[in-house]
């Protein structure tokens, strides 16, 4: 089995990998491991290939060939690619992307130690620099490789980290991927964001409570993850529930994690 994993900065994608590899036993492979691969076939230090690819974009498509070449030579093993466009290059594998709240994303950064390259001096400067850093990465994989890696429909999932654990996190990945292998890597899609990011605790009105006891304890008797999609639009980091109201709230009531949604125009 393979899979692809990229997501918003933040998102914690890189932890998501690392369990996966740790409990299930895949192998992990980042774009930073294939650079070094490369940067060793080319007799190269990876600090020289990194300041070739600033001036040369070939040294990128490279790396891309590079990656869809251990896919291709590798279909036996069980393998994570950590990497914001494997999706866009490994013949044929579970594709995921890892998505965050911003002011989350930038309290995880804040709270990282990540060095002075990412050192941040407020929660403000946190949130302005990755919403900048996102924004210069969707203009530069448009420029060099013509696509868009934050349009949902490149993925077979879409799983909002905001208020769920990495190691949960990782368990449903796994699941969904095997249902997706043994169905023949259909192009389906499947999006997933806790109650919790459609609607706030003040959102319930005392009258709620009682109106949604049975459907309350039918959703704790049920799973985790509700098998009705939800209607919402999307507006920059913000969802607004169009259809299925109850639903949510009793979700959220239930201590779901996840609910299906579907965005809509």
């Amino acid at each position: 089995m393979h899979i692809t994993i990229t997501g918003n900065l933040g998102s914690g994608k890189s932890t998501i990998c690392k369990l996966l590899s740790e409990k299930y036993q895949f192998e992990i492979y980042s774009t930073g491991k294939i650079q070094r691969e490369l940067a060793r076939e080319m007799s190269m230090t990876t600090l020289e290939l990194n300041q070739l690819m600033r001036s040369d974009h070939k040294y990128d498509h490279m790396i891309d060939d590079a990656t869809a070449k251990i896919s291709r030579e590798n279909p036996h093993k069980n393998i994570i690619f950590d990497s914001r466009l494997a999706w866009n290059f490994v013949e044929k594998s579970f594709k995921v992307f890892v998505c965050v709240s911003l002011d989350v994303a930038a309290q995880r950064v804040m709270n990282d130690q990540r060095g002075e390259e990412e050192k941040y001096s407020s929660f403000e400067e946190a949130k302005n620099m990755l919403a900048e850093r996102a924004a210069t990465e969707k203009v530069r994989y448009k420029e060099i490789y013509h696509v868009n890696y934050m349009d949902f429909s490149n993925y077979n999932l879409i799983i909002d980290s905001t208020y769920c654990t990495p190691d949960k996190i990782a368990d449903i990945i796994l699941k969904e991927a095997m249902e997706h292998e043994k169905n023949g890597y259909p192009d389906t899609i499947k999006m997933l964001v806790s109650p919790q990011r459609l609607i706030k605790e003040e959102d319930i009105q005392p009258e709620d409570r009682n109106r949604l006891e049975h459907m309350v304890e039918e959703y704790k008797k049920d799973t985790e993850i509700l098998d009705t999609s939800i209607k919402v639009t999307k507006r920059e980091d913000e969802y607004e529930v169009v259809d299925g109201l109850d639903q949510v709230k009793a979700a959220y009531l239930a201590n779901i994690l996840y609910i299906p949604i579907v965005i809509i125009n």
